[in-house]
């Protein structure tokens, strides 16, 4: 067997499950390990002593002969906006510091049933609005790859805390990228389900109809076995051949102003892919970005009618000028007001009509493209850049020029997630400055088991990262 910090989610319930490990054992070795790299940030709160308490109880049923839960005695990670009863969760932002739920968000009561134990609140963007995980209020979080790099957002802790071997997985939340961005500057894998497939209730929102709690881990294997969890999806897990398989490759917009190296990195991938027998159908949908003009508009509409209607659902004591009034980062602090003041808040009439009429656009569009090319999934870099300074949250250099650093990290993924799509990030290779590099699968709404079949196949073409180099020691300056 792995080391114990090794362990995915599926090898870890296994060993669990033959007694080849007790839980408390399990569990005990990654609170160790977040105590020794406590300077990534990773988590904003580790709840050790009702950890081991479930693991106990995981070890007793076992030694009663109990049939034991598909993820019984493997700990996770559960982001800070996502709610669990009896746990803090303040979303990273002051205003809802205190707040302790009294009751499980569908996602943490599925995963709970199933045996899985929450060892702690992975930190996040603050209020998830954003890229960088840079936040004023509970602290930056640190790439493990590189300590001075960010881990990417909004679900950079448990991109941070997985890819770091801090836990087997965990579960993060996606807007317009926020478990795949991270995945792929920390160098994990991550799944954006298709909108509405798990449930986003009782998780502090940006946006009703964008919003999406998905799993992150290391492996395909991990991404399929928790969301057969939370799905209850049925039948056996079978990878598909890559032979005869139809991937769009849409060079227009997702391939254009890549960093070199992940243009590079990205296309030796393809090449991998071409070898197996995989076609690669060079067509681009037409007009994307402008058919994703309905993002905005959406994002910042939204999210003051979905996080007051939270707080009353959740019982928190806090109002939603509460939160405006509170928010810590400044460029969190920029939306709210913008998001509350009536002299720049989206019109009603304008989101009907970036709901009405432009998103049923966009989702056609993806349609029309699917059926047109006989395709299965597009596949294209996850990011156009890797993993850039902590800090630089205005702005970030891309081929010589300064870009805007939350619309260029979300440049590919945005579209897919306007449209609902189901989203996968697999990580496909290291810069020469030892950075991660994602590719990214988008499939059509409802493709979700397909996509991760693909995956899964996918993966094994790929070199294997290296787990990132770890010093168990507190780094000043870094």
């Amino acid at each position: 067997m792995a080391e114990l910090h090794e362990l995915g989610v599926a090898a870890a319930a296994k060993a669990v499950r033959e007694g080849e490990v007790t839980a408390e054992h399990l569990v005990e070795t990654f609170i160790d390990r977040n105590t020794a790299y406590t300077y990534l940030n990773a988590f904003v709160s580790i709840d050790a002593e009702a950890a081991l308490g479930v693991a106990r109880a995981v070890d007793q049923a076992r030694g009663r002969g109990q049939t034991l839960g598909p993820l019984a005695g493997v700990p996770v990670g559960m982001k800070d906006n996502i709610d669990v009863a009896g746990q803090e969760c303040s979303a990273g932002t002051p205003g809802l510091s205190g707040h302790r739920p009294k009751k499980d968000a569908p996602v943490a009561a599925a995963l709970r049933d199933a045996g899985a134990i929450f060892l702690g609140r992975t930190g996040m963007h603050e209020l998830a609005f954003g890229i960088t995980n840079n936040n004023s209020f509970s602290g930056a979080i640190r790439n493990p790859y590189d300590l001075l790099m960010i881990p990417g957002g909004s679900s950079g802790g448990a991109g941070a805390s997985c890819a770091a071997r801090l836990t087997p997985g965990g579960i993060g939340t996606d807007t317009g990228g926020s478990v795949r961005v991270p995945a792929a500057l920390c160098g994990i894998t991550s799944m954006r389900p298709t909108a509405g497939r798990w449930s986003a209730s009782r998780i502090v929102p940006i946006s009703s109809t964008r919003d999406t709690p998905g799993p992150m881990a290391r492996c395909v294997t991990d991404l399929e076995l928790m969301d057969r969890v939370v799905t209850g999806s049925r039948g056996e897990f079978v990878e598909r051949p890559l032979a005869g398989l139809r991937l769009g490759v849409p060079r227009g917009y997702f391939w254009e102003d890549l960093d070199p190296e992940t243009e590079r990195i990205c296309q030796d991938a393809l090449n991998l892919l071409k070898a197996a027998g995989v076609s690669l159908i060079e067509a681009d949908i037409p007009d994307i970005a402008a058919l994703n003009a309905a993002a905005s508009i959406i994002a910042f509409y939204e999210p003051g009618r979905d996080i007051a209607a939270y707080l009353k659902e959740s019982g928190a004591s806090a109002h939603f000028s509460d939160i405006v009034e509170k928010a810590a980062s400044p460029d969190v602090q920029g939306i709210m007001r913008l998001i509350s003041d009536p002299a720049s808040m989206v019109p009603e009439a304008h989101y009907r009509e970036a709901m009405d009429v432009h998103r049923p656009r966009l989702i056609r569009a993806y349609r029309d493209h699917f059926a047109a090319h006989g395709i299965d999934a597009l596949v294209f870099p996850t990011t156009p850049l890797p993993a850039r300074p902590i800090g630089e949250d205005v702005d970030v250099e891309l081929n010589g020029r300064r870009v805007p650093t939350f619309s260029t990290f979300i440049r590919n993924t945005d579209p897919g997630s306007v449209a609902g799509l189901p989203g996968i990030n697999l990580p496909v290779g290291l810069t020469g400055q030892g950075l991660p590099i994602g590719l990214a699968l988008d499939g059509l709404p409802g493709t979700d088991r397909a996509l991760l079949s693909i995956a899964a196949s996918m993966e094994a073409l790929f070199p294997m990262l290296p787990a990132p180099v770890l010093k168990a020691a507190i780094i000043e300056h870094a």
